[in-house]
């Protein structure tokens, strides 16, 4: 099971905090360092406020050297999709070809009301758009021109630039929906996520999308399948409880709902999940001043899972 961490920083941190978990991240060897898209915290004060998810990753991609970056997820409706292709296309340039694109349609009505961002019905349909206009602008060989006539989006001789570092630029998409999402991963995305469900509901989603990536043409292996887990992890009872304490949440529900517990204890939740089909995990990190937990985790943890 690969490890990666993933933070929520509009829940209050500012880039400093994000870079110095990002370096932490990497000195400890995690694969990736990921990120939420949100523009608005989900109960506190968010304070110092809200920071850009690619503004941030395109300051980490230069203070960073080895560790994968990206957004779990971006959000479809917070940025037309020919500027986000070349937001994205130009931190994989400034990181040297280490992002990977975590794409969603948007979903908190509350954040577009508070900083006039249109929510529109149709998200779906939208975000299917936007992922056939930013694949395929990144695929236009270039030299040549990329236009796209759709519903909502349309392109005319686009030259198509400036092209990712990587190509293919990786992409990940997610969540629960029975057809349409598995449908649009099997299309465009190297990599499927199933966000905070349980290893019964990854199973279900993942052979859902497993039979949409074949339908597609594709090997079902072809597609990597991974989870998104809130994680708190203590060397013994009385650590899980308070790092459970200082996230505001009781230890019996984190054991039911996510990964807690001692290295052991959150070694066996997580092998669960690998039997569900999953072969990477992305740990959101709820306490970002707690380095120590980072530690423990790549120290105590990770060596049970290789």
């Amino acid at each position: 099971m690969d490890l990666r961490i993933m933070i929520e920083p509009q829940q209050g941190a500012s880039y400093d905090t994000q870079l110095r978990i990002a370096k932490a991240a990497e000195e400890l060897g995690f694969s990736g360092f990921f990120r939420s898209d949100h523009y608005l915290a989900m109960g506190g004060d968010g304070l110092p406020g809200p920071t850009d998810s690619w503004v941030t990753l395109g300051g980490l991609a230069r203070e960073t050297t080895t560790i994968r970056l990206g957004t779990m997820v971006t959000a479809a409706t917070f940025r037309h999709p020919g500027p986000l292709a070349i937001q994205v296309a130009q931190v994989d340039q400034m990181s040297g070809g280490r992002v990977e694109f975590g794409f969603g349609a948007g979903w908190f009505a509350a954040e577009h009301t508070a900083y006039g961002i249109p929510f529109p019905a149709d998200r779906h349909a939208r975000l299917a758009e936007q992922l056939d206009i930013v694949t395929g602008l990144w695929a236009t060989p270039s030299g040549s021109r990329f236009s796209y006539a759709g519903k909502h989006y349309t392109l005319q001789d686009s030259p198509a630039l400036p092209k990712p570092a990587q190509s293919p630029l990786p992409v990940i998409m997610g969540g629960m929906g029975p057809k349409k999402t598995p449908e649009l991963a099997a299309k465009h995305a190297s990599e499927f996520n199933v966000p905070f469900r349980s290893a019964a509901d990854t199973a279900t989603q993942i052979g859902r999308v497993r039979a949409a990536v074949e339908e597609h043409g594709r090997t079902a292996e072809s597609m990597r399948y991974s989870n998104a887990i809130t994680t708190v992890v203590g060397k013994d009872d009385g650590e899980v409880a308070r790092r459970a304490a200082a996230i505001g949440r009781e230890v019996g529900e984190l054991k039911e709902t996510s990964a807690a517990g001692t290295p052991a204890e959150v070694a066996d939740t997580l092998r669960r999940y690998a039997e569900a089909g999953s072969t990477r995990a992305y740990l959101q990190i709820m306490d970002l001043d707690d380095l120590d937990h980072l530690e423990l985790i790549a120290s105590a943890l990770r060596p049970q899972l290789a």
